[in-house]
């Protein structure tokens, strides 16, 4: 009876190092091969140069680095049979390949079917489409292959099945939305189903720019039932058994962790999000504005747990409308979180500023350009410190705020890295409870006070937005389910608030063009995979 050790090799790879995605993939090996006689390890998509390359696969050098790549592969591989995702050229043609590395070669490769043309997905652009099933003897099995978006269309699996294949390994780089995890273990067991073969689904980990990969790799048996599933954002080797009996591959149950909870699975993207970008572009720490209000609070302790306390900085920048309850509360989480905590006050920039532009504004009334000079003088003491101290700036607007142009250019939009660009208003407040819900680290007030940006007197952010409970809600609609204004008026909001929130939007655009990249945690976020124009003459009722 052929049995086998399958081995789900959930790694967090770096873009562009193929080096390094090497030694981490023979690591593995040599650690498989000492415990287990031919074991089967499967890695994710496009490993050797980690995903998305996105234009690195257009210049000249990627085919000399990939095979170089894969000859290191071969090299250090022997008994065991590894299942490794690269980009490779065949005919002139570039492919998003998996291959099949045993005993120092490549004995087969499978051309990925289904290209990704929508969200973040680009995959057209580079790639050319495969036509063929690939099934290779494994201990007697046989095995097909397939990659990614393969799974979320029927024909693949079909083929693969209909060339005898008896267990299909299926490599990816899927990355996180929230409830993206059923999703994924839905579709799987209905493929499975409808195939009647079992299914090894192996996802990468780690953030790369503004995607966060969350793991959570599993593997169905052919009656779709759940026989194993990784732990989410942790890089890990899930080890299955596999056996054929009476010519059916058979999974053996193993280690099932737990899905998160959603507010934890959300935390949990930011925080991977954040550590990686910082540690993966080799900044030494991250330094913010803490204002005391609840973005900035909810951004700081996202940076801690990412970081440690030790390579974050907190700098509470007040001015004559700061109110001292604000100014307590910064110091009171700062203290709570262990992180260094300055307080720089802006009031004689301001009054440099306003003076050298007196002569310019005489006889103008004060107005927003006031509010935002304040923005900007706290843009300019961040972004000094950080090129002083090569600390990453980290801004701390949510989707909300960045959807109706809620922010300011060159103030607190100045930074490298925004934790809450694309989370609504609404979950800020939720996150920022479930955090506190661990040990609370966060001042009560800080939660329940009305926000507030602070540049004028008892302003908060309802004088000019509706309550983001309503906000939300039409956002989530025009921009994550793409409805038009009439179809959001129909269900059930406001026609003025919808309007003003949807010009808003359409208005802003420009701004988020010049927005600093954060975690992508919607289906629909502010960055790859939302491409308006600026200049346009849409209409509101579109």
């Amino acid at each position: 009876m052929p049995a086998f050790d399958i081995i789900m090799a959930q790694i967090n790879t770096l873009v562009g190092d193929f080096d390094a995605n090497v030694e981490q993939l023979l690591a593995l090996v040599r650690q498989a091969e000492a415990e287990s006689e031919g074991p089967v390890l499967v890695f994710p998509e496009l490993t050797l140069c980690g995903y998305p390359p996105e234009d690195l696969l257009l210049r000249a050098s990627v085919e000399r680095r990939v095979n170089a790549a894969l000859a290191a592969v071969c090299a250090g591989v022997d008994h065991a049979y590894v299942v490794v995702g690269y980009p490779r050229r065949r005919g002139g043609k570039l492919f998003n390949m998996a291959g099949v590395v045993h005993r120092g070669e490549v004995i087969a490769e499978y051309a990925k079917q289904c290209l990704p043309n929508y969200q973040v997905f680009d995959e057209k652009r580079y790639f050319d489409t495969g036509d063929q099933a690939c099934v290779v003897d494994i201990h007697g099995v046989p095995v097909a292959l397939s990659v990614c978006e393969d799974i979320w269309e029927p024909e693949p699996i079909a083929q693969a099945r209909e060339a005898g294949a008896a267990l299909l390994l299926n490599l990816n780089s899927s990355p996180f939305h929230r409830g993206k995890q059923q999703e994924r273990e839905a579709m799987v067991a209905q493929r499975a189903r409808e195939n009647s073969l079992p299914v090894v689904y192996v996802n990468q980990v780690g953030g790369q720019d503004e995607l966060v990969f969350d793991g959570g790799s599993f593997a169905v048996n052919a009656d779709g039932e759940l026989c194993a599933r990784a732990p989410a954002y942790l890089s890990s080797r899930e080890y299955l058994h596999a056996s054929m009996e009476a010519g059916v591959c058979q999974l053996r149950t193993a280690e099932i962790a737990p899905l998160l909870d959603p507010l934890e699975s959300v935390y949990e993207a930011l925080v991977v999000g954040v550590r990686d970008y910082v540690n993966k572009n080799r900044f030494p720490g991250v330094v913010l504005g803490l204002s005391g209000g609840i973005d900035s609070a909810l951004t700081l302790a996202v940076a801690v747990d990412a970081l440690g306390p030790e390579r974050v900085e907190a700098v509470m920048m007040p001015f004559r409308y700061t109110a001292q309850m604000s100014v307590e509360d910064a110091a009171e989480q700062s203290a709570r979180l262990g992180v260094a905590h300055k307080v720089i006050s802006i009031e004689p920039i301001f009054d440099a500023f306003v003076a050298s532009l007196a002569e310019e504004f005489d006889g103008l009334a004060a107005d927003t350009t006031e509010e935002n000079i304040q923005a900007r003088c706290r843009g300019v003491l961040l972004m000094s410190i950080s090129n002083k101290k090569g600390s990453l700036v980290l801004t701390t607007g949510n989707k909300s705020e960045m959807a109706v142009g809620y922010s300011t250019l060159y103030g607190d939009m100045a930074g490298g890295f925004d934790v809450l660009k694309d989370v609504p208003k609404t979950l800020v407040y939720a996150l920022a409870e479930h955090r506190n819900r661990r040990n609370p680290v966060i001042p009560e007030r800080v939660i329940t006070r009305p926000p507030s940006a602070e540049l004028r007197p008892d302003q908060t952010d309802q004088d000019s937005l509706p309550d983001y409970e309503v906000l939300d809600r039409i956002l989530e609609l025009y921009i994550e389910q793409d409805m038009s204004a009439e179809d959001i008026i129909a269900e059930g909001l406001e026609r003025a608030d919808v309007e003003r929130a949807v010009r808003l939007v359409d208005l802003n655009e420009y701004k988020r063009r010049q927005a600093p990249i954060g975690v992508r945690i919607t289906r629909r976020g502010f960055g790859r995979d939302r491409r308006y124009p600026i200049t346009s003459g849409w209409k509101i009722g579109h």
